[in-house]
């Protein structure tokens, strides 16, 4: 048990370094936990970060090779500039991005997969002069438009929209350094239904059960019951303590929390009402 709180509260400490130490607050924030020994961590983040909640999701060992089948494909090339926005040669800098963005829709069509379609996004890291932070001004113009040509006024106000957004006010009388150009080409995958993952229902949670197994937390001896996870139907509530096998992975409910089952086959666990 030491052990495991150990690699908890390490846990919780890399979780708090990304919420609380960046002014979020945790309980605005819902954990989902992956992996197969993810999902045995859960309870113990959400009471020890403050978390509301942590969804499982309904195969968590096996999650990431899902995201590599069903996400869009992605390719990103960066280009260092490092020129004065008046000085900046557009015509150099408009023959870039058509032919990154031409050998990107290479790359994705030689991995022959069937896209909906084909998004581009061009951006250019830019700042101040004398400044060593930079915004990336996203181009407003699709690739055709950047063969009809780019306009510096078009640069100049993508990067004031985006400082302005991003600091709230614009510096006047500095100039404007250009100092990367970045071009993604996004295939858009046809968009998976991830409710056929969810369960049959043909089934209740009583016949989920398996066996009832006696777990060590706190300090004593807690009768968990022991369920298969992909038998227990949309909708169920499952109190803790409790043990959650499959395949993949197992999961633990502790004893002051629960596990709603949501039509997606994701087991959400939060506190007990």
């Amino acid at each position: 048990e030491a052990i495991i709180r150990v690699a908890n509260a390490k846990m919780a400490g890399a979780i708090r370094l990304v919420s609380v130490e960046r002014g979020h607050d945790p309980e605005k924030f819902v954990a989902m936990p992956f992996g197969g020994g993810g999902a045995l961590h859960a309870g113990a983040l959400i009471k020890d970060v403050g978390l509301s909640k942590a969804l499982v999701p309904r195969f968590p060992g096996v999650t990431s090779s899902l995201g590599c089948v069903i996400a869009d494909m992605r390719f990103d090339r960066v280009h260092t500039l490092n020129a004065m926005l008046d000085d900046l040669d557009l015509k150099m800098l408009a023959a870039e991005i058509i032919e990154t963005a031409e050998d990107g829709e290479r790359r994705l069509a030689e991995a022959d997969v069937a896209f909906e379609g084909t998004e581009h996004v061009f951006e250019l890291d830019m700042l101040y002069l004398g400044q060593t932070h930079t915004v990336a001004a996203r181009l407003p113009l699709e690739l055709d438009g950047v063969k009809v040509g780019i306009d510096r006024e078009i640069v100049k106000s993508a990067f004031e929209e985006t400082y302005r957004k991003s600091f709230g006010r614009l510096l006047d009388g500095i100039g404007m350094r250009v100092l990367n150009l970045r071009v993604t080409v996004i295939g858009r995958r046809p968009k998976f239904d991830l409710s056929i993952l969810g369960p049959s229902g043909d089934v209740s949670l009583e016949d989920a059960k398996a066996d009832t197994r006696e777990v060590w937390i706190d300090g004593k001896w807690w009768d968990a019951i022991v369920y298969h996870r992909l038998d227990i139907p949309e909708g169920s509530i499952v109190p803790g303590p409790a043990l959650l096998e499959q395949p993949d992975t197992t999961i633990f409910i502790d004893p002051d929390l629960e596990g709603l089952v949501d039509r997606f086959g994701n087991l959400v666990i939060s506190r007990k009402a």
